[in-house]
């Protein structure tokens, strides 16, 4: 029996250093392409961090696929957490906030989004945040792709970061990451001509699509939009002149600002 338990201890020693080897060696920041063991090794080696990343199964106007938000807020949080180096990413938080169900209003009149309520999305967001925490991760950043998340993102975020206070765990919204990412301001620089370039299904949004997977773009239906054909289209903007170096441009200065907010919040935390 003292055999058998010690041949099962090396057996598992040798298990979890073939893990601790593997989870060295692969790049990813995914948690959903680790088995337990790799999350493990990369919480023992320092990967303090994780961003929940937030986006919406909803219509983008007649061009783009309904999972766009979810698209770019997976890229964009897997690169802020490979910038960062001591960050891991959990999987993309698909369904939330997109309109009322019954009756239809906001994106809910169109077929293909799925929405939840406030107290469902919030009850989400707080216990995806309190099992991370529950593993060990010392720092919890939201990141919503999507304008319908970022209210609650914050009032989770305070929630939860008073709560653990005690506990030296910090809780943030990356509010930086969608509203003060200095899109507004590059474009003005440059001379972008896009009339509201932020607005749902237009310019920016495009774009970044067009850089990630363009394949999630129906280039033949690009067109200029205004909120007026909002009831017939989905779209309130242009993506007429959207393009994948734009995109590029715009999703790095998404990240850059994430990066900075996570940065200035973290303090100690390694």
């Amino acid at each position: 029996m003292l055999k058998t338990i010690k041949m099962m201890t090396l057996a598992s020693a040798l298990a979890m250093t073939a893990s601790y080897a593997y989870a060295q060696a692969t790049k990813s920041v995914y948690i959903e392409e680790m088995t337990w063991m790799e999350v493990q090794s990369r919480l023992n080696s320092g990967n303090s961090i994780v961003i929940i990343p937030s986006g919406a199964t909803q219509q983008e106007g007649p061009h783009m696929v309904t999972g766009a938000h979810d698209v770019i807020a997976r890229y964009a949080a897997g690169e802020i957490a490979m910038k960062l180096g001591n960050a891991l990413v959990a999987p993309v938080i698909a369904y939330v906030p997109s309109g009322r169900i019954n009756p239809q209003e906001g994106h809910m009149m169109f077929p293909g989004t799925i929405s939840i309520s406030n107290a469902t999305y919030t009850a989400l967001l707080e216990d995806a945040a309190r099992s991370l925490k529950q593993h060990g991760f010392r720092m919890i950043c939201f990141l919503g792709d999507s304008a319908g998340t970022q209210a609650i993102q914050s009032q989770v975020a305070q929630k939860l970061g008073d709560e653990w206070r005690a506990d030296r765990v910090k809780v943030i919204n990356l509010s930086s990451y969608f509203y003060k990412n200095g899109h507004e301001e590059w474009n003005e620089n440059q001379g972008v001509k896009v009339d509201r370039p932020e607005a749902h299904a237009g310019h920016i949004e495009t774009s970044e699509m067009l850089e990630i997977d363009g394949s999630g773009v129906r280039e033949n239906l690009r067109a200029q939009h205004s909120e007026r054909d909002y009831k017939t289209t989905g779209a309130m903007g242009d993506s007429s002149v959207a393009s994948a170096n734009y995109g590029r441009k715009y999703l790095s200065l998404k990240i850059e600002a994430a990066i900075r907010q996570i940065q200035n919040a973290s303090g100690n935390i390694k």
